[in-house]
């Protein structure tokens, strides 16, 4: 069998040049502008790992036409019922969001969302995140401060009624009563207290856990502004599982560091992407909120390849079972988006507090 040669002529072979320039230039528009999430990141923790809930719908009926402000922080009462951190309807973190507002930042919902009762107003000025000790009472970090006020922790009744303080108003430093913009509180189970101190980003700022025990009498403090097993570069959450380990989300620094109550050092987790948030449940159920990763230039938030969004595994052994990503595009173009703050209520249904003035609920599909 024998073939002849193909004969093409000019403007044939013009039409052909055309189409392999404009089809090669969109190959290459199209794999500059379009980024694949990766199905892990260098660190470890998983992209691609399965979602057993429906997307996050906005939730939480405030009073008087109220709107969310910034938040961080959510909790689950004894009750069930779910308390929530409002920066009184404000924009931001680490300033004055409360410090002049009539707002109350401490809210009380059912777990329909419909608003029970607030209060707090006039004590705080950039109230951080809550916590719900065995007993019901609630304690919340302030790491802002103005005009006297801020950088102390506040333990409350249900009711609203101060029953301890610890820090000094208005003052930040490194001694055994003051803090350096506290983030969250955590209570043993024999009450002694532990605070994660140290939101700032400067060399010299707060990075350490403190201990005092149930009247608020220090203990021992432990950690430094660092990268090495031990220290930390912003302590921003905290939580205990069933054994009593203490889980300290080391933002900055995109692991959990794990310790016992006298803070030696028992592992080091990084496959729960950078920790804004943690909350552990009675059967060490794990709820990681990521809310920060970033690509791009090295600096804050730097975690290429991981996805933002909430990792839910096991603090028993750290693995990881699903992945609940941000609906956003990858990568993120604002520094925080999704989940801040996170918290489970019995059903299984998640809370997220969100940096961009909203609280979401997921629920299982």
């Amino acid at each position: 069998m024998s073939f002849r040669p193909l004969t093409i002529s000019p403007v044939a072979s013009l039409l052909i040049t055309i189409a392999v320039i404009v089809g090669t230039g969109a190959s290459r528009v199209t794999q500059s502008t379009v980024s694949q999430t990766p199905p892990a990141s260098p660190l470890g923790a998983r992209n691609d790992l399965s979602n057993p809930y429906r997307p996050g719908l906005s939730w939480g009926q405030l009073p008087n036409g109220r709107k969310w402000g910034s938040t961080a922080g959510i909790a689950i009462g004894t009750d069930g019922n779910i308390w929530a951190i409002d920066r009184c309807g404000a924009f931001g973190s680490q300033g004055t969001n409360c410090a002049d507002s009539p707002l109350d930042p401490i809210l009380e919902f059912d777990p329909s969302g419909k608003f029970l009762k607030g209060f707090g107003h006039g004590l705080f000025v950039s109230p951080h995140k809550i916590t719900v000790d065995k007993d019901g009472n609630l304690w919340v970090a302030d790491n802002g401060v103005k005009d006297g006020r801020g950088q102390q922790v506040f333990k409350f009744n249900q009711d609203g009624k101060l029953l301890l303080t610890l820090g000094k108003a208005g003052v930040a430093g490194p001694g055994s009563d003051t803090f350096d913009q506290p983030t969250e509180v955590a209570v043993a189970p024999n009450g002694d207290i532990f605070v994660a101190d140290g939101h700032g980003r400067a060399p010299t700022a707060n990075a350490r856990i403190m201990k005092f025990d149930k009247n608020g009498k220090f203990i021992k403090t432990w950690g430094k502004k660092g990268t090495g097993i031990g220290e930390f570069d912003c302590p921003h959450t905290l939580a205990f599982d069933s054994r009593g380990r203490l889980f300290v989300g080391d933002r900055q620094n995109n692991r959990i560091q794990i310790f016992d109550q006298d803070g030696r050092f028992i592992a080091e987790w990084k496959q729960f992407g950078r920790p804004s948030g943690i909350f552990i449940d009675r059967s060490d159920v794990m709820y990681v909120a990521d809310s920060e990763s970033r690509g791009d230039e090295p600096g804050y938030g730097y975690n290429p390849g991981c996805q933002r969004g909430i990792r839910i595994g096991s603090a028993k052994d750290g693995s990881v079972k699903y992945f609940l990503p941000d609906p956003g595009p990858y990568p993120p173009s604002a520094e925080s988006t999704v989940s801040e703050g996170v918290a489970a209520d019995a059903a299984g249904n998640i809370y997220g507090a969100e940096f961009t003035m909203d609280v979401k609920k997921y629920v299982k599909k």
